[in-house]
């Protein structure tokens, strides 16, 4: 059987060569607490058998939906490959050491806007939010930038990974895996 992990890298460094643009990009959709589903687009930031990585304020509208429902799927579309790979699973905020590790490699610049940042709720004027901006680069001025503590990291841990290619007359094909235990049981699915 094929490691469903070890296929999500391949086909991952295959969209790195020819996605002309974020081929980490991926759809998190998630549910509120009165079932309506969101969708946004994030960058993935980490992957491997422990799942894989995004990181946003906990705070946002996706942080506060995935407190009360922790679950969520992802969807990677790489259209220059004419393939798509859902995921579903389980979702759990990294530790903060790594989340810690994860702020450190960003830019100043994107540091900075998390502090400045209230993903997600309502803002006056775009001025508002570069004067809060601005607030915290005086704020930070000449030192590092912590990790704000409404900042961190999800680990989605796949209960199904689906591996779809595109193929002539819509007869596409579509690749199933499901966790079982501690091992995935493949299968296909009809287009």
């Amino acid at each position: 059987m094929t490691d469903p992990f070890a296929l999500f890298d391949e086909w991952l460094a295959e969209a790195r060569l020819s996605e002309p643009n974020d081929p980490e990009a991926m759809a998190v959709a998630t549910v509120d607490s009165d079932g309506r589903p969101s969708s946004r687009m994030v960058l993935l930031k980490g992957q491997g058998p422990d799942g894989f990585v995004f990181y946003t304020n906990q705070q946002s509208r996706k942080g506060e939906e995935l407190a009360g429902n922790p679950n969520a799927a992802l969807l990677f579309h790489w259209k220059s490959l004419r393939r798509q790979i859902r995921i579903e699973g389980k979702v759990a905020p990294v530790e903060a050491a790594e989340a810690d590790a994860y702020f450190a490699t960003r830019s100043r610049d994107s540091q900075l806007g998390a502090w400045a940042s209230d993903q997600s709720r309502p803002l006056a004027s775009r001025a508002e939010f570069e004067a809060r901006y601005e607030k915290m680069r005086v704020r930070f001025e000449g030192g590092d930038v912590p990790r704000p503590p409404h900042w961190s990291g999800y680990r989605v841990t796949p209960d199904r990974i689906e591996f779809w290619n595109d193929r002539a007359h819509r007869l596409h094909e579509r690749r199933l895996f499901m966790r079982d235990g501690f091992s995935w049981r493949e299968g296909l699915l009809y287009p």
